[in-house]
């Protein structure tokens, strides 16, 4: 049997996709033949139907598996829609947007069926079988009407065999991602944001009587340091790790274990989510040990309200600036996230944002903006408040570009501002420059009226860049944006920082 992955995941960052991965890995180890188209320009593979269909009739498969994502949702349906045209094995979709909006899915004709919840053992199941009835968590229709099956527990991680890397070009992956190499040590998340999928994921099996204390799962650290050191004799140019798990810092016996084997074993660094709640000196000194490089934190607001009351985020400022601290104490290198145009947002929240970045300086400031995701707490917050835009929402492929969030005037010119010229407000802020130019330059920024901005957004941005060529010929510090178009950077980082 052949079974073909499709992960389209165009117009976004290159990702390696764990859950492929985990499912390929495992249907190998049962003598099932694999492959994977990886759908992304950076990689080459640009959404390109005929080299698809070429690609498609050369792999001859039986079962075809998509992994989607919700702003690659009409991606997948594009490219299933013409694959039907030709070749007629049964698609799947599985993925968190499938398991968030399986109704939605499945009013699609050119999706057979789809996996909701951890795919490897239903997908491996349904295989099997040779049809989805009585396979815990599939979803398919018989005779009309969509049939669910009850979900299966959780999965075992150490019970699943090794992640298939083969079938990624993963060395291509590397070095388009300048030596940068994602890993998962575990599952879940303790916490319950509002805008994230693991409160509604909990609430679906909790409501398949599977307890959520079983949720939040970890590889042994002795399986994580064999992963690593597989890669490490396979691959070439890694110059960082970086763990995608939720919150990497979370069990603090674990992590010391893994701060002093994975020192024995690499001079390479590494970097993690930490929680602001949870990070204190003894988190700090074992990543330190161990040769984390850098160290990130969700904060999406400055404001408490919005932090409480629309993201069930509850930290108190005091708590980020304590976790600052810590870091910068050990030396780590802080990284801190932030969201704006969030449901009931105003712009004294946006103020607020900025504000508490200038206070605590993180190493680096990655923004975003905010995506109503279906299915989630916020979803349904924005959509009460009437502020989402679906028609838009629909077309947006990513969450950095554009909002489909209607807040007001006022509030959707600040946003539109900020992600604009997010660095420039911080060095105002902050007063990077102690003379007042930064500040000086964004006050003039917030009078503009939305005409005012639209003629002078590049005459503004021109003279951002003089003042940072300014600071530079200071030898002053400043955020400037680096990398990609919605991270800034420290001026005084070095790439050479990455690896020891």
């Amino acid at each position: 049997m052949r079974v073909l992955f499709i992960y389209p995941n165009i117009n976004a960052q290159i990702g390696f996709n764990y859950g492929v991965s985990y499912i390929s890995g495992l249907l190998k180890s049962k003598n099932i033949e694999t492959y994977l188209l990886n759908i992304n320009e950076k990689l080459d593979y640009p959404l390109d139907l005929e080299r698809i269909k070429r690609d498609v009739e050369t792999i001859r498969p039986d079962v075809i598996g998509f992994s989607v994502l919700t702003n690659q949702y009409k991606y997948a349906l594009q490219i299933a829609r013409d694959i039907k045209r030709y070749w007629d094995v049964p698609v799947v979709f599985g993925g968190i947007h499938p398991t968030m909006d399986p109704f939605g899915v499945m009013e699609e004709d050119v999706v057979d069926l789809l996996c909701m919840g951890e795919g490897e053992e239903a997908f491996f199941e349904y295989l099997q079988k040779g049809n989805p009835k009585g396979v815990m968590n599939m979803v398919y229709r018989d005779e009309g009407r969509v049939i669910f099956e009850p979900l299966r527990p959780f999965t075992d991680l150490n019970s699943l065999p090794f992640k298939d890397y083969d079938i990624f070009d993963f060395q291509q992956m590397i070095d388009r991602k300048d030596g940068w190499v994602g890993l998962m040590a575990s599952r879940g998340c303790p916490f319950r944001c509002t805008y994230c999928l693991n409160h509604k994921i909990i609430k679906l099996y909790r409501e398949n009587g599977h307890l959520p204390k079983t949720y939040l799962r970890r590889h042994t650290v002795d399986e994580m340091i064999g992963e690593i050191e597989y890669i490490l004799s396979r691959y070439n140019r890694v110059k960082m790790f970086i763990f995608d798990d939720d919150v990497f810092t979370f069990d603090k016996e674990w992590l010391r274990d893994f701060s002093e084997k994975y020192r024995r074993i690499t001079k390479i660094g590494f970097v993690c989510n930490a929680h602001a709640r949870i990070f204190d000196e003894d988190t700090a000194r074992y990543l330190k040990e161990a040769g984390c490089r850098i160290v990130k934190f969700g904060l999406e607001s400055g404001s408490d309200r919005i932090r409480r009351n629309v993201l069930n985020r509850y930290m108190t400022n005091r708590d980020i600036e304590k976790s600052f601290e810590i870091a910068h104490k050990y030396g780590l290198h802080t990284s801190a996230f932030v969201m704006v145009g969030l449901p009931q947002e105003k712009i004294e929240d946006m103020v607020a944002t900025v504000e508490l970045l200038a206070r605590i300086k993180p190493g680096r400031v990655r923004w975003s903006l905010f995506f109503p995701f279906i299915g989630t707490k916020a979803y349904d917050i924005a959509k009460e408040a009437g502020q989402i835009d679906f028609k838009k929402m629909g077309l947006l492929d990513n969450f950095t570009d554009e909002t489909c969030m209607v807040l007001g005037d006022g509030e959707d010119l600040y946003v539109d501002k900020l992600k604009t010229l997010f660095c420039l407000f911080l060095n105002g802020f902050a007063d990077m420059d102690q003379k007042g130019r930064y500040l000086r330059l964004v006050r003039e920024v917030e009078s503009l009226s939305k005409e005012e901005w639209e003629g002078r957004k590049e005459e503004i941005k021109n003279l951002v860049e003089r003042l940072d060529g300014e600071m530079e010929g200071e030898g002053r510090c400043y955020y400037t944006v680096k990398y990609n178009p919605f991270m800034g950077v420290k001026s005084d980082w070095k790439d050479d920082h990455i690896s020891a």
